[in-house]
Order: structure tokens, then C-alpha cells, then sequence
């Protein structure tokens, strides 16, 4: 066989692999984004309350959150290729799960299975990516395009969910993962090949053992909270298991030699910075756009599609401006473009928290967009900044604690803000009144943030062959600021 079809081999099964792999994580991200346009459909069909839906979205990015570490290094261990197979299976059963679920609790219980689908999908699907690129140059070409590519995900979901719950109903949100996780499947298992990292970290059970519950609890608490009371003993217990279940995690990852959250890594100000003002990004933008369909249905009276459409200003400005964060942060620096992005989202969510029934939606997206544009300018430089206080050999696991942090703070951010609008309404206030609260903290929050991550943040710019060089862990489309930053050098 000549050269020549050896490299047209070679050429196709690459192309191949990234669009098995851009297909997967596409499929991630649309679930990301089009729950949120169901919400209203699922409220009025299965009979719940604010704290169902709260425990329909928190149970998926819980589980991801907590064993999107671990799902890295079972992919390195026990092989790349099993490993995202497995997620791409579990996912798409789960999502079928979903779409059957009689009641809250079972579409709870899935969306959960979802999530773990999810944690192990991800991290395996830009391992095999990265490994079938050595090259680095071409690497972070292929690292690009999936970002770019699986990140439309983010904004086809609320139009795709507006659409699909409009017509069919809610359980279809769903159902749209059933062909995409057949196809991945079917060709992943005759295309994609094995690759592991056979000096890949031992997996560490009792810190995962530890975590998940700690942050389940923890979560518990904060969302239940409202409804049976925060002085009630269930309430008071599960703060009580929280706080020792998280000191043992932090006790025992202090302790092994291989940690899944190794603790001297925020030793760094630089590194405890950018996780610091991650976990307010999640928290303010999961946080946030969670109500945003249930604003313009119940507050606006719009129908399910239409509101569907009227949230998209966020996330397409996300799409659109993110590509861009990186190239910003290597000119003018991390901290110059996240502390602006944190103040933009501040002052967007803020904006948000002044609209009513009665603001016309020329005067309203445009604050959607405002937080978008804010949120895209942080998350890469964010990243990019922990990247760089680590040596070259952690950039992975730094990217990938970076979005855990994230991940947290989005927990958190639902839990929280949530609990907000039904202790407003507890005491009397209308839904309106509770939304206006929720974005009101979310947007001081986050605008509290770009003082200290202004102050703290280091005046670095990326690095060659560190911050926008290196591979990124982030299962989200954080690592296209990375690879366009390493492209305009």
C-alpha cells in the first residue's frame, strides 16, 4: 500500500473520531440548555413544585460535577475507547429513562444516571481526540473544532427544547439523545481505537466516596430548606452531614499520595483565584437561567416555544463571543478579561432583576445578551489562569478542576437561588417579586466578584505552550478561547 493511502487512511480516520467525538459532547451540551425550556411543561404535566425542578436540574450536574475527575482518570486506566462508550450508553439509556419517567422522582433518579453517563462521556471523548493527535500544533486544531463545533449545542438547546416540548411535549427533550447515542455507538465500536495511560493515577474511591454525598447532603439541605423549614432537624442534620462528610474529604485528600483534588494546588493564588470566581460563575449563570423560561411563561405569559426563544440571546452570545475570550486574555491578560466579563454578567443580571410583566421584550434581551457576553469573557481566561499556575504536567487535571468548580458552584447556584424565590413567596411575595431577588443576588454576587478577582488575579497573559497550548480537560466550550488564543500567536 503506498504512502499516499496510508495518509488518506490515516486522514479519515481522524475525521471519523472527531465527529464521533464532537457528536458526543454536542449531545451533552444540548442537555445542558434544553432542559431549561421544558421546565414549565414538566411543572404543569408531573405535578411538582419550584423544588422538583430544582432537584430535575441539580441531580444531573450534581453527579457530573462530583465524578467528572474521576471519569478522566477511569478513561486513562481502563481505556479511553471503553470508557466513552460506556457514558455514550449509560447517557443515552438514561436519557430514555427520562422520557418514561410516571413521576418526579423517577425523572429524578434518571437524570442522575444521566449525569454519571455524562461525567464519563466527556473527559474520554477530548482523551481520544488528544491522543489520536501527538502533533501539537495539530492537536490543538482538532481541541478547537470540538469545542467550537459540540458548543452549537449550547445554543440549539432552548430553541430545540421550545420546539420539541411545544409539540410533542416534555418527555421529547429526551428522546431527541436516542438516534445520536445509537449512531456514536454503532460507529464508535467499529472506528474508534483503545488507548489508555498506563501510569495513569490510582482511582481515589474514598475522596469520591466522600465528595458526592458531602455536596448531595449539602445540596439537600439548601433546596429542601425552604419547604420543610431551615431550622426544621432534617434541614439542621443534613448542614451537620455536609460539613463532616466535606472536612473527611478534604482530611483524606490531604492525606493520599494521588488525590482526585490535589489540595497544595491552591496554594497558588493564581490557581485559588480562578476557582474561587469560577464557583461564582456557575452559581450566577446556572443559577440564573434556570428561571429564565419560567420568567417569560409564568411572569410574560408566553407560550413554551416562544419563551424557548426568547432565552437564546445568552447562550448564542456565549457561542459568539467565546472564541474571542482567549485571543483578549493573550493580549491584555486573564485578569483585564475576566474581571471585565465578571462585571458585564453583574451588571446584566442586575438589569434582569428590574424587569416585570409589563417590560417589553425590546428591553429585555438585550440584558440576556449583556450577561452572555459577560460570562463568555470569563470562563476561558478563568481556565486559562489555573492552567498556568500549574506545571505543563497538571494542565489537564487543572483545567478539569477548574470546571469542576464550576460544576459545584452551578449546584449551588440552582440550590440557592431557588430557595430565594420560595422563601420570598413563603412570606407572601408574588413569583415576579421572588425572580427579581434571585437575579438581584446573583448579579451582586457576581459583581462582588470582579473586585477581588480584579485585585488578586495575577497580571500574567498566557503563556507560550501553557495556558492556551495545553489540553484542556473542560467538558464545556471553555477550551475554545484556549486553542484560539494558541492560533493567533
Amino acid at each position: 500500500m503506498s504512502a499516499s493511502h496510508v495518509a488518506a487512511g490515516g486522514r479519515s480516520h481522524r475525521a471519523v473520531l472527531l465527529t464521533v467525538t464532537c457528536l458526543g459532547q454536542f449531545m451533552v451540551l444540548l442537555d445542558n440548555t434544553i432542559v431549561g425550556a421544558a421546565l414549565p411543561d414538566m411543572q404543569n404535566r408531573l405535578h411538582t413544585h419550584l423544588t422538583g425542578l430544582q432537584w430535575i436540574v441539580d441531580a444531573y450536574v450534581l453527579l457530573v460535577a462530583m465524578l467528572l475527575l474521576s471519569g478522566g482518570i477511569f478513561a486513562d486506566r481502563f481505556g479511553r475507547k471503553r470508557v466513552y462508550l460506556t457514558g455514550v450508553a449509560v447517557f443515552t439509556a438514561a436519557s430514555g429513562l427520562c422520557s418514561l419517567a410516571p413521576s418526579v422522582g423517577w425523572l429524578i433518579a434518571a437524570r442522575a444516571l444521566q449525569g454519571i453517563g455524562a461525567a464519563a462521556l466527556s473527559p474520554a471523548s477530548l482523551a481520544l481526540l488528544a491522543a489520536a493527535h501527538p502533533v501539537p500544533q495539530e492537536r490543538v486544531k482538532a481541541i478547537g473544532l470540538w469545542a467550537g463545533i459540540s458548543g452549537i449545542g449550547l445554543a440549539a438547546g432552548p430553541v430545540a427544547g421550545g420546539v420539541l416540548t411545544d409539540a410533542f411535549g416534555w418527555p421529547a427533550i429526551f428522546l431527541v439523545n436516542l438516534p445520536i447515542g445509537l449512531v456514536l455507538l454503532l460507529v464508535g465500536l467499529r472506528s474508534l481505537e483503545e488507548a489508555r495511560n498506563p501510569n495513569a493515577p490510582a482511582i481515589d474511591l474514598p475522596g469520591t466516596a466522600l465528595s458526592v454525598p458531602g455536596v448531595g447532603v449539602l445540596t439537600y439541605g439548601l433546596i429542601e430548606g425552604g419547604a420543610r423549614g431551615w431550622t426544621s432537624p432534617v434541614i439542621l442534620g443534613s448542614f451537620a452531614a455536609a460539613a463532616v462528610l466535606l472536612a473527611g474529604f478534604v482530611a483524606v485528600e490531604a492525606r493520599r499520595s494521588a488525590p482526585m483534588l490535589p489540595l497544595r494546588l491552591f496554594r497558588q493564588r493564581l490557581f485559588t483565584v480562578s476557582n474561587t470566581a469560577m464557583v461564582v460563575v456557575g452559581f450566577a449563570l446556572m443559577g440564573s437561567t434556570f428561571f429564565f423560561s419560567q420568567f417569560f411563561v409564568y411572569v410574560q405569559g408566553s407560550s413554551i416555544l416562544r419563551a424557548g426563544l426568547q432565552t437564546l440571546p445568552t447562550s448564542l452570545a456565549m457561542v459568539v463571543v467565546s472564541p474571542y475570550a482567549g485571543r483578549l486574555a493573550a493580549r491584555y491578560g486573564f485578569r483585564v478579561v475576566a474581571t471585565t466579563g465578571l462585571a458585564l454578567a453583574g451588571l446584566g443580571l442586575l438589569a434582569l432583576g428590574t424587569v416585570h410583566a409589563d417590560t417589553g421584550y425590546g428591553n429585555v434581551w438585550w440584558r440576556l445578551a449583556v450577561v452572555g457576553i459577560g460570562f463568555a469573557l470569563t470562563l476561558s481566561p478563568l481556565t486559562g489562569a489555573a492552567i498556568q499556575a500549574v506545571s505543563p504536567q497538571e494542565g489537564g487535571l487543572a483545567s478539569g478542576i477548574s470546571s469542576t468548580t464550576r460544576q459545584i458552584g452551578a449546584v449551588l447556584g440552582v440550590a440557592v437561588l431557588g430557595a430565594v424565590v420560595r422563601t420570598r413567596q413563603s412570606g407572601g411575595a408574588s413569583f415576579e417579586a421572588g425572580l427579581d431577588s434571585a437575579f438581584l443576588m446573583a448579579g451582586a454576587i457576581t459583581l462582588a466578584a470582579a473586585v477581588p478577582t480584579g485585585l488578586w488575579l495575577a497580571r500574567s497573559k498566557p503563556a507560550e505552550a501553557s495556558a492556551a497550548g495545553r489540553l484542556s480537560a473542560d467538558p464545556e466550550k471553555v477550551a475554545i478561547g484556549h486553542e484560539a488564543s494558541a492560533n493567533n500567536r
